[in-house]
């Protein structure tokens, strides 16, 4: 009774935290409450035909263009597209309402089938997931890495056990394709690749694919798709911390971390112009 404003203050902040979490709660029962089945909620995922999950993989892709030539190349049996439409929710920076109520996340909690297990208790269950691959595969620019970097954090927060499970991979599509004057071409997925190449090659025709969307559904398939021959990086969940930890220094609130980081490592990067 001698500190009233003091205790003015804590009342104010304890009414707004339960204002807060009643809204959050509201935005999850929202969602939960909608069926699981309909997973085509934007129109855009193609499911595959197979329901035996240890079979089942599902490729995030980035963009209609490449989200087209996946559909068209994959194997419709096992693989399911889900195509997204340029970056995802930052969810460092989002509240649970925002989160939830994002086309994307929506789509991929509702196809995934397992739930999620942030905050408001533990909704995740992994035996009920439908796909045992889940591939984000996005162009090998910088706006891909962004794109990976934002969804490796949302698994991160909100569903971590995909992870430490080994559910989670990245594509590997390549940056060019090489064809000498003899002999057959072949798919280069990196440039020190390209300056071996070089070494050894004279005389070929260079194509750099700027994006997924560039390849037509043949050489996606060859390239990307096919399990037998494409390459696949499992994430672990050092990966996913650090682009968590990454994705929140870059692209939270606090100035500090951002701006000493950006001086630290600005000759270190590639810029593509």
């Amino acid at each position: 009774d001698k500190n009233i404003e003091t205790l003015k203050n804590v009342i104010s902040c304890a009414e707004k935290s339960a204002k807060i979490r009643k809204s959050e709660e509201k935005a999850k029962t929202n969602m939960l409450s909608k069926s699981r089945f309909s997973i085509d909620s934007n129109g855009k995922l193609a499911n595959c035909e197979s329901r035996k999950p240890e079979k089942c993989e599902i490729f995030i892709v980035e963009g209609d263009s490449a989200g087209g030539s996946a559909k068209t190349a994959r194997d419709r049996k096992t693989q399911a597209i889900m195509p997204i439409r340029g970056k995802i929710l930052n969810v460092e920076k989002a509240s649970m309402d925002k989160v939830l109520a994002n086309a994307e996340i929506k789509t991929m909690i509702n196809a995934f089938g397992c739930g999620f297990s942030e905050g408001y208790g533990n909704d995740f269950d992994i035996e009920k997931l439908k796909f045992h691959k889940i591939i984000i595969m996005t162009d090998a620019d910088v706006d891909g890495s962004h794109i990976d970097t934002l969804l490796l954090t949302f698994f991160y927060r909100f569903m971590p056990e995909l992870i430490n499970h080994g559910h989670v991979y990245i594509a590997t599509p390549p940056l060019y394709k090489v064809v000498p004057k003899r002999g057959e071409g072949e798919y280069l997925y990196d440039d020190k690749a390209l300056e071996k190449y070089r070494k050894t090659h004279k005389g070929f025709t260079l194509q750099r694919y700027k994006g997924l969307g560039e390849m037509d559904p043949d050489q996606l398939w060859e390239t990307t798709l096919n399990p037998e021959t494409r390459i696949l990086k499992q994430v672990e969940i050092e990966d996913a911390r650090l682009a968590s930890d990454v994705t929140s220094m870059l692209m939270g609130s606090e100035v500090g971390p951002r701006r000493e980081f950006i001086y630290n490592h600005a000759k270190d990067a590639d810029l593509d112009i």
